[in-house]
């Protein structure tokens, strides 16, 4: 199912990017999209993981699920919720307390808060060997003092990925594509060295039509082909683990942009051990 972008999702979009960006100060939109982005990946996988926590824990306490728990109290279901592999079956990612989005925006006010948010990308990557070397670790560093952290996340928090109108990983797609356009407008001419516009995009799937095989985009950018490609087999019937994407990027902070980009939509990818040149270092001679 492709959700259109309605009226109230469009609204959302455009309060999201106007706030977000008087908070950037003078930091220039090239680096401070990473700064967002990332956070709205983690508020994502938590929301996502406190949703099916919920799930769990109502399958538990009742006698005609299979999972009941007979004579359980509170704790012991609560230490059951820790179970890391009820959250890697259901293919959530496993998100450890301290770096769930609440304990996160409990502290945004703090001086720490960045660093408080860097260990919590670092024990996430830990848990979720998929999203090793992926998430941005930068937020303690010294030029993140000017940005107002405390600020975005309470911005963030607003954004509700479990909302019931819609599939989860669809807001999450749109606003996190709406952000990418965004910022390549604000980044100018250097925007279209990571995105490309999402009308010309489309043409291209269209023409090459993808219903099966491999998919290999030498420079990725973000991503934006695999996920055009993701709605075009969905759009004509066709089934997402009949395509493989392949792909390779140059700069490495765009390289982890898109592999966040598939991530968050639970797609299968190679996009390479690390950023590389296609022309001077292609990773997927053997795959093609």
């Amino acid at each position: 199912m492709v959700i259109k972008n309605d009226g109230k999702l469009q609204k959302i979009e455009q309060t999201l990017w106007k706030t977000a960006d008087k908070l950037r100060n003078n930091m220039d939109a090239a680096e401070y999209k990473h700064v967002v982005l990332g956070l709205i990946f983690l508020k994502y996988i938590s929301d996502s993981f406190e949703e099916l926590r919920g799930i769990l824990t109502e399958r538990m306490r009742n006698p005609e699920d299979e999972l009941y728990w007979e004579g359980a109290s509170a704790d012991d279901i609560a230490q059951e919720l820790e179970d890391r592999d009820h959250y890697l079956a259901a293919n959530v990612f496993w998100v450890p307390p301290e770096a769930r989005w609440q304990s996160i925006q409990n502290q945004a006010k703090q001086p720490d808060i960045g660093k408080t948010i860097d260990s919590a990308m670092l024990v996430i990557e830990k848990e979720n060997p998929r999203l090793k070397g992926i998430l941005n670790k930068e937020y303690g560093r010294e030029r993140m003092k000017h940005v107002r952290l405390g600020e975005l996340i309470d911005l963030i928090a607003t954004i509700g990925f479990s909302d019931k109108e819609h599939r989860a990983k669809d807001v999450l797609g749109h606003v996190y594509e709406y952000f990418l356009g965004q910022f390549a407008s604000a980044e100018g001419k250097k925007g279209g060295e990571f995105y490309t516009p999402k009308s010309i995009v489309n043409l291209i799937v269209e023409l090459l039509q993808p219903y099966k095989g491999r998919v290999f985009d030498p420079a990725m950018g973000s991503g934006g082909f695999f996920v055009s490609s993701e709605r075009f087999i969905e759009e004509h019937g066709g089934r997402l683990g009949d395509l493989s994407l392949y792909g390779q990027e140059l700069n490495p902070t765009t390289w982890r942009l898109a592999a966040m980009n598939m991530s968050i939509r639970g797609l299968d990818f190679n996009f390479g051990k690390e950023p590389a040149d296609s022309f001077h270092n292609d990773q997927h001679t053997a795959c093609r």
